[in-house]
């Protein structure tokens, strides 16, 4: 096959930052994509409608001229969001989701929920509603081992909350681990996304040769086996896995210093690398409705009707591009690419 032309894709998971970040990375993410879920860790994060109307309105004024793009906005969840907060957003149309971190999981995490028990009356107002709540499904307990956090999420709050919610539509995100397809495929009403870092690579990246800090992200990539694991549900057919690549800007300096930030900067090229991962699998055939069917389906909106092309040619990835004040290293930088999107 040299050419592949599918339906354009949607992003189900992104960060794009914001001010200058926002406006470095978003012409990646436009050029690919129609339609992505905005993640809403910002600092202070995007809490109420008011701040996601804001937010929104800032991405719109950064989308290139003569582009097509439309930001599916999210509320963070906190401790204090009340069920109020879910009907108004609901009501706006434009809120589509609302994202779940515990506290201190991740980047920006710091103001996520203490205790998920204690958003019970915000998860019934989202049940009744129908807003989808979206989970980074880690417990972030000192005990537990880093490359066993998502298991014992499953284990000990996911398996409780969709006992006590069978109706509320969940989204587990950046799934890594062969526990999480087979919750998600024994479980009503929960899909999940798969970012390109987690279908094409397993734990021994980051140690490749030294500390590798560009393959750094949470949640950890994992052992073989479970990349297998996704790598068999993303190419399966199923739709309750789709396209979210979690990509997460950072800078240069701040991946490479003496703690540096967790996240994968895919957007520069993230239908290429789903599409060297589908290949590996003889699975081609299958990226079209992974990328582009499921996820809309599953947010209850229309597909969309463009297309997009890849092309099979050679290119090499870029050691670095333009961000803010310093450089920008996307994922796999300088490895050879054999998929090209024209």
């Amino acid at each position: 096959m040299q050419k592949l032309t599918l339906t354009r894709p949607d992003d189900w998971h992104l960060h794009l930052r914001d001010g200058a970040a926002l406006k470095a990375v978003l012409p990646h993410t436009v050029r690919q994509f129609a339609r992505a879920i905005v993640m809403p860790n910002l600092k202070p994060p995007v809490r109420s409608l008011a701040d996601a109307a804001a937010y929104r309105d800032r991405i719109i004024a950064a989308i290139p001229a003569g582009k097509q793009f439309e930001p599916l906005m999210t509320l963070y969840l906190t401790d204090n969001t009340s069920p109020d907060d879910i009907v108004a957003a609901k009501a706006s149309e434009f809120v589509k989701a609302v994202k779940y971190y515990p506290a201190g999981a991740t980047t920006n995490s710091e103001s996520g929920v203490t205790d998920i028990r204690r958003c019970d009356r915000v998860f019934e107002a989202m049940q009744q509603v129908d807003m989808p709540l979206l989970l980074h499904g880690e417990v972030t307990h000192k005990d537990v081992d880093v490359f066993d956090r998502e298991k014992v999420f499953i284990e000990q709050k996911l398996i409780p909350l969709k006992q006590r919610f069978p109706k509320l539509r969940v989204v587990l995100e950046h799934i890594t681990t062969s526990d999480a397809v087979e919750f998600v495929l024994a479980t009503n009403n929960i899909a999940a996304t798969i970012t390109p870092q987690h279908l094409l690579f397993n734990r021994n990246m980051i140690f490749k040769g030294g500390i590798r800090p560009h393959f750094y992200c949470l949640p950890i990539l994992k052992r073989e086996t479970h990349r297998q694991a996704l790598l068999q549900a993303a190419t399966s057919g199923s739709p309750k896995f789709f396209l979210g690549t979690d990509s997460a800007p950072h800078t240069r300096n701040s991946k490479e210093s003496s703690c540096g930030c967790a996240g994968c900067f895919s957007a520069l090229h993230a239908m290429e690398l789903y599409a060297e991962a589908f290949e590996s699998a003889d699975a081609l055939d299958k990226l079209e409705a992974f990328a582009s069917f499921y996820g809309p389906d599953f947010y209850q909106l229309p597909r969309n009707t463009e297309q997009i092309t890849l092309t099979k040619t050679t290119w090499r990835i870029p050691d670095e591009v333009p961000f803010t004040e310093a450089g920008l290293v996307p994922l796999w930088a300088g490895n050879e690419m054999t998929w090209q999107m024209v």
